[in-house]
């Protein structure tokens, strides 16, 4: 930038995209000068380098305005994680299936882990088979990202939701402003 820039000539850029021209470095600053505007190299690995003329500390406002810009609208993917034990009551199984089938429409990951204990241990097929039925049961909202695995005394699964975390974000958004709007028509009637 400026005087930092330490090659005998460079092809200059206008504050406004127009191509100047190759000019020597002194000329290229003193254009800089009298325009009240940096000369910061664009492309220092062309031959001759590339400099453009533009207001510095207003480019690195702006650009890091966009970066903030980008950071607020990423989502953070999670991970949940439900545990089960092969010998699950029905009703114990729908609640934690209700856990998973929420976790996926907010668009989270979900880690089953099944925790086998003592002779349960010799029976991996049992919670294979659970995996294998609540990944049927969840088929709409999630796919099966790492196949059910035994590690040490658990069988562990991870299922992915279809949708991604901002879409359903918006959509429980669009939602939950359909919702309002239906409560406030009905307390009018």
């Amino acid at each position: 930038m400026n005087d930092r820039i330490r090659v005998p000539e460079v092809r200059l850029v206008g504050p406004n995209g127009e191509q100047v021209g190759i000019v020597p470095i002194a000329k290229a600053l003193e254009i800089a000068r009298e325009s009240d505007l940096d000369l910061v190299e664009v492309a220092p690995t062309a031959r001759p380098p590339v400099a453009r003329l533009m207001d510095y500390g207003k480019f690195k406002y702006e650009s890091a305005m966009k970066a903030r810009e980008a950071r607020k609208n990423q989502a953070h993917t999670v991970i949940k994680e439900i545990k089960l034990r092969p010998k699950i009551d029905p009703h114990d199984y729908e609640t934690k299936k209700g856990h998973v089938v929420r976790f996926l429409k907010a668009g989270d990951k979900v880690k089953v882990t099944i925790m086998f204990r003592g002779r349960e241990q010799s029976r991996p097929e049992l919670g294979f088979r659970l995996l294998q039925r609540l990944a049927d049961d969840v088929e709409e909202l999630g796919f099966v990202e790492s196949r059910p695995k035994q590690d040490g005394r658990n069988m562990i699964m991870v299922i992915g939701p279809h949708k991604k975390k901002a879409e359903a974000k918006a959509e429980a958004k669009a939602e939950r402003a359909a919702r309002e709007a239906s409560a406030g028509s009905d307390e009018t009637a």
